[in-house]
C-alpha cells in the first residue's frame, strides 16, 4: 500500500462536494485497503495512545459552525486486530489505550469522501508530538510493515496552517509566505530530502507565520517515515489553497 497525507481542511469540507471530489478521485486511484491507520492533529498525546477499537459516535471536535456539522454520521468499523499489530510494532513501550476515544474531524472527514461507503476498518493513533521531529519520522519507520499488510497509513493536517490568516468568503489568493511553505514542502518531499524535513524548523521558510502550532505539519513526518524505507515515488493528487491561505495540498508516497 501507499503512504499518504491529507489536508482535511475546515470541517465544512465534509459538505463540499467539488472539493470532496478531489479526495474521492485519489483515493479510487489507490487500491482498496484492508484497514485505514490514521494520525491526526488533533488528537496530541505523548506516548503513542490509540484510540477506540469499537463503534462510537464520532468527536465533533469544533464550535461556531453550522449546526447540521454536528449531526454528520460516519459509522465505520473498527479494527482491534490492526490495534493488536501495532501495539506489537511499537515493541516494548507498549501504547496506551483510550477506548474513550472516538474519530475527531481530522479523519472522518476526508473519509467521507475518501471512503464514503464507510467499509473500511479504521483505527486512529495519537501524534506525540512532545516526542520531536526525529521521533516522529521513527514512528512511521516502525508502522512502514503494515503496507506490507494492505493498511493504508495516512496523516492528516494541512501543510500551511494559520487560521488568523484565512478568509472564509474564498476571495482571497495565498499570500507569498504561504505559497513559498507549500512549494518548500514540495520540493523537500519530493526530492525525498528527509533530514530537511526532519529538521524543518531549521529549514522551512517562514514556519512562524506558515504554522503558529506545528500539529498540522507533523503527521507529514510520521507519513515521510513509513515511506523511507524503500524507493517510492511521491506525488501530489490534490493542490492548491482554499480560503486564501490554507493549504490543500495532499501526499502519496509509492
Amino acid at each position: 500500500m501507499p503512504v499518504g497525507y491529507v489536508g482535511h481542511g475546515a470541517p465544512t469540507l465534509v459538505f463540499d462536494k467539488q472539493k470532496g471530489a478531489d479526495l474521492r478521485r485519489w483515493a479510487d486511484e489507490m487500491p482498496r485497503p484492508r484497514a485505514m491507520l490514521v494520525i491526526s492533529a488533533h488528537w496530541q498525546d505523548t506516548p503513542v495512545s490509540i484510540g477506540t477499537t469499537e463503534r462510537r459516535e464520532l468527536m465533533y471536535d469544533f464550535y461556531g459552525f453550522p449546526k447540521e456539522l454536528y449531526e454528520v454520521e460516519y459509522d465505520a468499523p473498527a479494527a482491534p486486530e490492526l490495534a493488536d499489530r501495532v501495539a506489537a510494532l511499537l515493541g516494548e513501550k507498549q501504547p496506551v489505550q483510550r477506548e474513550d476515544r472516538a474519530m475527531d474531524h481530522g479523519v472522518w472527514v476526508p473519509m467521507v469522501h475518501m471512503a464514503p461507503a464507510a467499509d473500511i476498518p479504521i483505527l486512529q493513533i495519537s501524534l506525540p508530538s512532545q516526542a520531536g521531529p526525529k521521533a516522529l519520522f521513527e514512528l512511521g519507520r516502525k508502522l512502514a510493515p503494515l503496507r506490507d499488510e494492505g493498511i493504508f497509513l495516512l496523516g492528516s493536517g494541512s501543510l500551511v496552517h494559520n487560521l488568523r490568516r484565512i478568509d472564509f468568503s474564498e476571495r482571497s489568493s495565498p499570500e507569498s509566505w504561504a505559497v513559498e511553505f507549500d512549494q518548500w514542502a514540495a520540493e523537500t518531499l519530493a526530492q525525498r530530502n528527509f533530514d530537511e524535513l526532519i529538521d524543518y524548523r531549521n529549514h522551512a521558510p517562514g514556519l512562524r507565520i506558515a504554522h503558529p502550532t506545528v500539529e498540522h505539519f507533523e503527521p507529514i513526518l510520521v507519513a515521510a517515515g513509513a515511506a523511507s524505507v524503500d524507493e517510492v515515488s511521491t506525488s501530489f493528487p490534490v493542490e492548491g489553497f482554499e480560503f486564501g491561505n490554507l493549504s490543500r495540498r495532499c501526499v502519496q508516497f509509492g
